[in-house]
């Protein structure tokens, strides 16, 4: 039987992080850029076994971000992944194309409304998009299990912070 990674990562045993703690001027330039660094090279090191997954096939991270959400919402419209991206349709339609003729993304025409394209992943876009999100959860559970719950959650709240408040109801409707 196979383990989930991030169970295997919250089983392992865990070494405590080293972390300077925010000091209480944490709104200063410098204590700020120490968090700009970090997420950085924490998005640098998370992502760089996808990067060479995508290498391989020829493709990139725009690729992989539209892989990614369609496989969360599959059935997804062309307008809302244009709007989740905040690409533009000639950007993405680049994108789509790519992922078309290589087979790992269909379109079909929406029910209620004809003139919308609906996306789901193909058999083999599932499988890229499965390895791809294995490489990003092995380092994201390795990094929650080290860190621990309260501080994954005040991370997901410092991450919340960064989007527009305008946009965060969109992010939460990825939740549920």
């Amino acid at each position: 039987m196979t383990v989930p990674i991030s169970a295997q990562a919250v089983a392992a045993p865990v070494t405590p992080l080293k972390v300077t703690p925010a000091s209480p001027l944490f709104l200063r330039e410098d204590e700020i850029r120490r968090g700009i660094e970090l997420l950085y090279f924490g998005y640098t090191s998370m992502i760089r076994g996808a990067d060479a997954i995508l290498e391989a096939q020829g493709l990139g991270r725009a690729h992989h971000r539209s892989l990614y959400f369609i496989a969360r919402r599959p059935g997804l419209s062309v307008g809302e992944l244009i709007s989740l991206l905040g690409v533009t349709k000639q950007s993405l339609g680049r994108v789509l194309n790519d992922l078309g003729n290589r087979a790992l993304v269909e379109q079909c025409v929406g029910v209620a409304d004809r003139r919308q394209r609906l996306l789901t992943l193909t058999a083999s876009g599932a499988a890229l998009e499965a390895r791809l999100f294995t490489e990003l959860e092995r380092s994201m559970a390795r990094a929650y299990g080290e860190a621990g719950q309260k501080a994954v959650s005040g991370f997901w709240a410092v991450l919340m912070g960064l989007v527009p408040p305008a946009d965060r109801p969109q992010v939460e409707a990825l939740q549920g």
